[in-house]
């Protein structure tokens, strides 16, 4: 999946600060004071051999801008539930405790999530730990029942929970955003009209039981597919910095 991302170009003084659960890419001239942070949550259908890098490039771009970046990774679905999600919420938790932390600006503190990273987005803005101002999902995977009738992934999501929602209802019920609502946090939902890994209905579904729940959510398509998410340079990757202006 990687050949669908671009090489990261870093703006001269990017740093790139490795720990256990992902990356910290700072930006140049950061100063002292507190910082508006992005945390990007990567793809892949929650499966085997995808990672962070697969957001390398969106991470220095959003760097070279002026934000702190968490590229956060979580073991796949290979591992028995819950390891996805527990590695989410743990690599999520570094925004208190990482190295960087002391330089996240809460209130301007925006979760990024593409694909099967756009369910773990919404998933851990539903927790709430810490509380997001901004939740950006691109082409999420939003509806995990409808996700597993759709077969998305060929059985990604049959294959992350262990079964269907007939199957394990109970583990459907903790995972599934759909079954979260309301979230109270401000959601943009950036999806292609042309993408056929993840369809664009995921995102209605979403919006529609969102602002049911009286939840602030919209949702911008664009004439795209699913892979142009990875590539600040598209009209996704111009999308998603047009949320982020909204910190």
């Amino acid at each position: 999946m990687s050949r669908y991302s671009p090489d990261a170009v870093l703006v001269p003084g990017t740093r790139r600060d490795p720990e256990e659960y992902g990356e910290w890419w700072v930006p140049p001239q950061a100063g002292d004071g507190a910082l508006p942070t992005v945390v990007l949550v990567h793809g892949g259908f929650w499966r085997p051999g995808y990672d962070r890098s697969l957001e390398d490039a969106v991470a220095a771009d959003l760097a070279g801008r002026g934000y702190l970046v968490w590229n956060m990774d979580y073991r796949s679905s290979a591992e028995p539930w819950p390891a996805t999600l527990d590695d989410a919420a743990s690599g999520y938790g570094e925004i208190a405790v990482g190295s960087w932390a002391g330089r996240v600006d809460r209130s301007r503190l925006a979760l990024v999530g593409h694909s099967a990273g756009g369910h773990l987005a919404l998933w851990l803005a539903s927790r709430g730990r810490p509380r997001p101002a901004l939740v950006v999902a691109q082409a999420p995977v939003a509806d995990l029942v409808r996700g597993s009738q759709q077969h998305l992934g060929a059985g990604a999501v049959d294959a992350l929970l262990g079964g269907s929602a007939d199957e394990v209802p109970e583990r459907y019920a903790v995972a599934d955003p759909m079954r979260l609502l309301p979230t109270r946090v401000r959601t943009v939902l950036v999806h292609g009209l042309s993408d056929d890994t993840v369809p664009v209905s995921q995102s209605e579904a979403y919006l529609a039981a969102a602002t049911s729940a009286g939840d602030p959510c919209t949702l911008v398509t664009y004439a795209g597919g699913h892979y142009e998410h990875l590539d600040p340079a598209s009209e996704a990757g111009r999308l998603l910095r047009e949320a982020l202006e909204t910190l």
